[in-house]
């Protein structure tokens, strides 16, 4: 049933935001050049990696910081959570669900521990039990509490609650730190919680 839900969300949505994807990827290609979509590898289920896929929201300057590289279309984007329509390609592949944990970057596969790894025992969503409890306001240890528990708790009515309160999450901002969520850091270390700021 949750492969069902996934399959008829993602179709739906990308039907009826058609004009909204062709418009963003116009908007990129004139006002920033190419390319329109930013991939990136991440951890799926089964710590396997896959390619997530969003639009393009930062120049391609690498030289400079997050902050200044994010354009004001690219920070419009991420508040509207926009840019991660083109991840719908990745559910109805079956490389996501619409509802898991977050898929973290694929140069963290080697930081968990066993328990933290446990995130993985299940698809990586668009949308999760973190994101409407706290987004990036939680810590990291928080966020992996989150994902555990949605592991060992998961139904189908839940997938639904947290598809509903993932639009109202989006609406009022909430957990959204910035443009560019520059208060969001990178994990480290799973022993000595070390922390560092993303760039």
């Amino acid at each position: 049933m949750k492969r069902s839900l996934d399959l008829i969300l993602a179709i739906s949505t990308i039907l009826i935001c058609l004009p909204v994807l062709s418009l963003v990827s116009i908007l990129i290609l004139s006002i920033d050049g190419k390319p329109i979509f930013y991939t990136q590898k991440r951890i799926g289920k089964n710590s396997k990696t896959f390619n997530i896929i969003k639009f393009r929201t930062m120049i391609n300057n690498i030289r400079i910081s997050d902050e200044k590289r994010v354009t004001k279309l690219g920070s419009l984007l991420r508040k509207t959570s926009i840019d991660e329509l083109p991840n719908l390609l990745n559910v109805i592949s079956g490389k996501m669900s619409i509802v898991g944990p977050r898929p973290l970057p694929a140069t963290y596969l080697n930081r968990f521990n066993d328990y933290q790894a446990r995130r993985h025992d299940v698809k990586p969503g668009l949308t999760g039990w973190a994101q409407i409890n706290g987004r990036n306001l939680n810590t990291w240890e928080k966020k992996f509490e989150l994902d555990i528990w949605y592991v060992d708790n998961k139904t189908l009515l839940i997938d639904l609650k947290i598809i509903f309160l993932t639009f109202i999450t989006i609406i009022s901002q909430k957990g959204i730190n910035d443009s560019f969520n520059r208060n969001v850091k990178e994990f480290k270390n799973q022993n000595k919680n070390e922390y560092e700021k993303k760039d």
